[in-house]
């Protein structure tokens, strides 16, 4: 499932002042969440639209025994899953490939601090439920406090196994890719160079790699996994439709709530409906906070956190339904 996006938060240095907040996780303060994603609503893990959240990866040379912040998301997942009696493990390794800039990326590759904290885990824990989560980083800057330290946005998202398999299997067919058509081209280029090799030689081994390339392209083994990529705006709007018709039907309630939740988690994407997409995904999640007894009762503060979201899309976006609902709660 691709949730790509680049996002800029409000308030980036208070964010990282709140993210020195996120301490150790007892077991029993971990059972006072009915769920994980109880657990990064309440815990601040994402920012507070839902929106990546950037977390502190480098310190600079006079703070670098400080911990990395960069780690406290697949911490606190972790420390839930082990107060739940479960096994936290890691299911698919990080390709960045939400990071579009490739210095970026290229940055954040030569950070343990960032490697050892993405990636898509799996818990499973000792009552036989089972939960995935994914933590993918989005991009990086220096802060211009004169510190030398450097963040890294996280979006942390809880995935089915369908979305995350569909998701890096996507990325590590398109890397895949990038790099057989480099090794081609060099390929390409190394035989070009050698004058051994007669112009007709070469003209006759192009026409043969042309014909196999034609003979390979219609093999269905390619076009499955072309069908597997699908936009960040695709999967939001796939996820808001799911949810409103199942929510205005009566029907699949708490699946309709968790797709509303997923739909909301990717924030606001480019494009012509995606303020829009990503509004409405709100109002149907406040929706289920304050209607939907299955899955509100998974929050200890259901109401506050639907006033919250309700005060995002009235004060941020203008939203009339949102101004309404909240006068209704209050």
């Amino acid at each position: 499932m691709n949730f790509r996006t680049l996002i800029l938060m409000g308030g980036m240095g208070i964010a990282l002042h709140g993210c020195t907040s996120l301490g150790s996780l007892s077991s029993d303060s971990a059972q006072n969440f009915a769920s994980p994603q109880e657990l990064i609503v309440q815990k601040n893990i994402n920012a507070a639209n839902g929106r990546a959240k950037e977390y502190v990866y480098y310190w600079g040379p006079k703070q670098d025994n400080k911990e990395p912040q960069a780690l406290y998301p697949r911490k606190y997942l972790n420390n839930y899953c082990t107060a739940k009696g479960g096994k936290f493990s890691l299911l698919y390794k990080s390709s960045m490939n939400l990071v579009k800039n490739q210095s970026d990326k290229k940055q954040l590759s030569s950070y343990s601090s960032v490697k050892q904290g993405i990636g898509v885990y799996k818990c499973v824990q000792m009552d036989g439920q089972s939960w995935i989560a994914s933590i993918e980083p989005v991009y990086e800057r220096k802060l211009e406090d004169g510190s030398n330290a450097r963040t890294v946005a996280l979006q942390t998202t809880i995935m089915t196994a369908s979305d995350a398999q569909k998701f890096y299997s996507a990325a590590h067919f398109s890397n895949s890719s990038a790099a057989k058509k480099t090794n081609v081209n060099n390929q390409m280029t190394k035989n070009t160079a050698n004058k051994s090799v007669s112009q007709k030689e070469v003209d006759i081994k192009k026409d043969t790699e042309t014909k196999k390339e034609t003979k390979l392209a219609p093999e269905l083994p390619v076009k499955q996994a072309i069908q597997l990529v699908e936009t960040p705006q695709q999967q939001q709007l796939k996820s808001y439709v799911a949810a409103r018709r199942d929510l205005n039907s009566g029907k699949n309630q708490m699946a309709a709530c968790n797709n509303a939740q997923r739909a909301y988690n990717y924030g606001k994407l480019q494009g012509t409906d995606g303020t829009k997409v990503y509004t409405e995904s709100g109002m149907l999640v406040a929706r289920c906070l304050t209607s939907v007894p299955s899955y509100s009762s998974r929050f200890s503060n259901s109401k506050g956190q639907a006033v919250k979201i309700l005060q995002n899309l009235s004060n941020n976006y203008n939203h009339t339904g949102a101004k309404n609902m909240l006068r209704q709660i209050k």
